[in-house]
């Protein structure tokens, strides 16, 4: 993983090259969590080789989605498959779609230069960070004397400290949990700590606390992505996920774009699990929200009060409450929702408005896995001030989006990543 540059009274260093004029006043960056749009070249290499996760989705559900073929999301995967039969596994990787929709935006697809496939590696890298290396995974679970000294600090035992997911872990573990109060350790194919305990057993400032001391041996001790706390409620049978999971992610090792925009003063309005994955860093205000549903609402709100700026969303429910439970219909569901709510909100984009909406990473609820896929991720670009029926191609990197932000706010170069801004501008004349 890349060092750190070095700083200068707590400041990132800044280049001497003059900083542009910005296209745009006003970003709003929605990440539909989980939501991929066809493997990648080395997915075998991570399992996923035929994980497709819009495209399988199409050719199981009939999707009702407008607004986002609208924005050309036809044209970067095929939406219109058979209604029936099973997933796309040919080992060939999604092809781009011709023709089909009228577009009202720029749209494209972005690969993922970063090895890995979690929320974190994701969002670094389009906010302008390329990882070297993935951060390190444990399909055999956690080293015996990380879980001892997890305990000792804790003052509880552990059960599990195996690979898991997370409905599957509370049903077979649950009962036991309550009847000995000791939490649930278990990780996944991602590079995350995970604690699961009952909200009545343990509660919640407890929870947390826990997370933070698994955090410190875990995260900053190991180099792991991220610590999870994911309370449940329910009895025996009936056990169930709150909301009020809570993620501690490492701060960033390099200089992100929320950082040089707060570095300029220009607000950055983190919405969702944004703020967690950032450590809180680069980020002027957070607003948690403990459902898609509510993230909507709340862009709506941001987006009324007419500040500049970015607003930056990560919709968390495609991942969490579907993917990972191969609930494909659900799936539909969701990204139907959303879809009713973009029509409005297209509405209310003002001159100087730049709409993106693109994903972190795939989670095929088609597939046997309920693991987070390798795969492309859309992005689509829509505005007043945005070129209509723009291919802007297959990225080679998720930092260009980060770089094509950057220079509609006019914040100079980030590190990594190639604009593609003036592909899809419209010059005032």
């Amino acid at each position: 993983m890349p060092l750190p540059p070095s700083k200068r009274d707590g400041r990132w260093p800044t280049t001497s090259r003059p900083i542009p004029k910005p296209t745009f006043r006003r970003v709003i960056l929605i990440v539909l969590d989980g939501v991929g749009c066809g493997e990648l070249p080395d997915a075998a290499a991570y399992g996923d080789q035929g994980s497709d996760t819009l495209g399988n989705l199409a050719r199981q559900v009939s999707l009702r989605i407008p607004h986002l073929r609208g924005l050309g999301l036809g044209r970067v995967v095929n939406l219109d498959g058979p209604s029936t039969g099973g997933p796309h596994i040919s080992g060939e990787s999604n092809p781009r779609v011709s023709g089909g929709d009228d577009v009202v935006g720029a749209y494209g697809r972005m690969a993922e230069a970063s090895p890995g496939k979690d929320s974190v590696t994701g969002h670094w890298e389009m906010t302008g960070v390329i990882l070297e290396r993935p951060f390190p995974t444990f399909p055999r679970g956690f080293p015996r004397e990380i879980i001892d000294e997890l305990e000792r600090r804790i003052g509880r035992g552990t059960l599990g400290n195996v690979v898991a997911s997370g409905t599957e872990i509370i049903e077979r573990l649950g009962a036991e949990h309550v009847r000995t109060g000791k939490p649930i350790v278990y990780t996944s194919a991602d590079s995350v700590f995970q604690i699961a305990a009952h909200e009545g057993v343990i509660p919640l400032a407890e929870q947390y606390r826990n997370c933070e001391i698994a955090f410190d041996l875990v995260c900053r001790g190991m180099g792991v992505g991220r610590v999870i706390a994911r309370p449940f409620v329910g009895d025996a049978g009936a056990f169930a996920r709150t909301s009020n999971r809570h993620d501690y992610a490492l701060e960033p090792y390099a200089e992100t774009l929320l950082d040089r925009l707060t570095s300029r003063t220009i607000p950055v309005t983190a919405i969702g699990k944004i703020k967690d994955l950032f450590a809180g860093r680069g980020i002027t205000r957070s607003i948690p929200t403990k459902s898609d549903e509510e993230g909507m609402q709340r862009i709506a709100e941001v987006m009324a009060e007419g500040r500049e700026g970015l607003i930056f969303v990560n919709l968390v429910d495609f991942d969490t409450q579907f993917g990972h439970r191969n609930d494909a219909d659900g799936y539909a569901a969701n990204l139907e929702r959303f879809d009713r709510w973009l029509g409005p909100m297209l509405q209310r984009l003002q001159r100087d408005d730049l709409l993106i909406v693109t994903g972190d990473h795939g989670n095929d609820p088609t597939t046997p896995s309920t693991d987070h896929s390798r795969e492309h991720v859309p992005v689509l670009l829509t505005g007043a001030r945005v070129r209509r029926g723009v291919d802007v191609g297959t990225r080679l990197t998720f930092a260009d989006l980060g770089q094509t932000v950057g220079a509609a706010l006019g914040v100079g170069a980030l590190a990594h990543g190639t604009s593609f801004l003036e592909d899809i501008v419209v010059h005032d004349s």
